[in-house]
């Protein structure tokens, strides 16, 4: 067979049996023809923003010097084997930051009780949603929004300042991405979606004949109420639309047990290791399975949780972050911080060990994790790390030493640069691209 005339195979072939379907990983054949010669793969990029509320201790965070060779701190240790594949940036600040509301400003920039605007994981949600099932994916350790309280369950935002709810439960989110409907479900199904449909009809003919009656502050209101609208019917659109499509059925070959997942506000049974092995799993799945290149998470919240039985340590995290320079609360607040971070250099592990084109799925997948403080609940000095990206053009530097109050917007800024996202010249607070990453 001629392999320079073939027609090359779609990316999102599956292949089909009785009653189940398995998306296939990247193959040559699926590039376009002359492509063994001429050029890699088409690179699809990916994003994910996580928060880790209530910030870390920093006094055994930063590493020691600057650049590709800085020492790894005793918190970040667990990283070393992923060294090249990451940065940890010293001095990003939030200016609306500290406390316990950080998690407002978190994405947005914005401070809690104000009006807050798009994240900047739903802008690049705009563009490149609409290639996937799903737009985007908000995880938390915590269900809902939060939204109103210091315990935010999301950091994402949709244009109308809205919050979108998150979901904690890895048994819920891997039906929702990978089970297939039964024949009954896709016949609620499809009654659902017109019962929606004909609601929406129904509210938008009301609401036009009121437009001529209503002064100019209340358009503007009615406009931003039909802008809500019209995101429901995108969304009703979309999963008509994506309805009748299979769902892919990843190979779980040493993943972990959804069937069987409990969730943060179960029982005794919850370890937080399995959890967040889980969670991380399951977004490298999505990510894999291309149903979605955006994500978000929560993986801890402001003031509540944070430490496991497991943990060993004898208070919980908010308690230990009000350490009054005791030893032993500053101790266990860094041996808790290094377990997450083991956490983190197994998500890591997990997307470098997936084969995406070229390369990795941690090559073509960027991912910022920060907080809304850093310790004694300052604003200063978060604890801001950007993993992945190396064939999207994140240069690496292990640790990177930015300006004074560099504001944390300006790594969101550098992400959905990557991801293809125009933005104005002022995009939120933030200073700019950070250059040293891309140049």
């Amino acid at each position: 067979m001629n392999f320079l005339n073939a027609k090359p195979i779609d990316r999102r072939t599956f292949l089909r049996g009785t009653g189940a379907c398995l998306a296939l990983p990247w193959l040559e054949a699926m590039m376009p023809r002359g492509a063994f010669a001429a050029s890699s793969p088409e690179v699809v990029p990916r994003m994910g923003m996580f928060y880790f509320g209530t910030g870390m201790n920093m006094r055994q965070f930063y590493p020691e010097g600057f650049g590709p060779d800085a020492k790894m701190s005793r918190i970040l240790k667990p990283m070393e084997n992923h060294r090249g594949n990451f940065t940890v940036l010293s001095n990003t600040w939030l200016n609306e930051g500290g406390g316990h509301d950080g998690a407002y400003p978190f994405a947005t920039s914005i401070a809690r009780g104000e009006k807050q605007t798009i994240s900047p994981d739903q802008l690049a949600a705009e563009i490149h949603g609409k290639h996937t099932r799903f737009p985007s994916l908000q995880f938390s350790v915590k269900r809902g929004t939060g939204f109103g309280s210091q315990v935010l369950a999301t950091i994402s935002w949709n244009r109308q300042g809205v919050p979108l709810a998150a979901e904690n439960d890895p048994q819920t989110i891997f039906n929702r991405l990978f089970k297939p409907n039964s024949e009954e479900q896709q016949a609620r199904q499809g009654d659902e979606f017109r019962q929606r449909g004909s609601v929406l009809d129904a509210i938008l003919t009301d609401a036009k004949q009121l437009e001529g009656k209503l002064g100019q502050a209340d358009r503007r209101q009615l406009d931003q109420y039909f802008n809500s609208i019209r995101e429901v019917e995108q969304t009703l659109k979309r999963e008509i639309d994506w309805a009748d499509r299979p769902k892919p059925t990843p190979n779980l070959k040493g993943y972990g047990d959804y069937e069987n997942a409990p969730t943060p506000e179960g029982n005794g049974k919850f370890v937080y290791d399995t959890y967040a092995k889980l969670m991380y799993d399951l977004i490298a799945l999505a990510f894999q399975t291309d149903s979605t290149r955006v994500i978000s998470y929560v993986v801890r919240t402001e003031l509540a949780g944070g430490v496991y039985p497991e943990f060993g340590v004898s208070k919980g995290y908010h308690e230990l972050t009000h350490h009054g320079n005791d030893p032993k609360n500053l101790e266990e607040l860094a041996k808790v911080d290094t377990i997450y971070m083991k956490h983190w250099s197994y998500f890591l592990d997990r997307l470098a060990s997936i084969q995406d084109g070229d390369g990795s799925l941690l090559d073509h997948t960027m991912l910022g994790f920060s907080s809304g403080m850093g310790i004694g609940h300052s604003k200063d000095l978060l604890p801001t790390v950007l993993s992945g990206g190396g064939r999207l053009g994140i240069n690496h530097q292990t640790h990177l030493e930015l300006k004074e109050q560099t504001p944390l917007a300006s790594v969101w800024h550098t992400m959905i640069d990557k991801m293809g996202v125009p933005t104005e010249t002022k995009y939120q607070d933030s200073t700019g691209v950070i250059g040293e990453l891309v140049g």
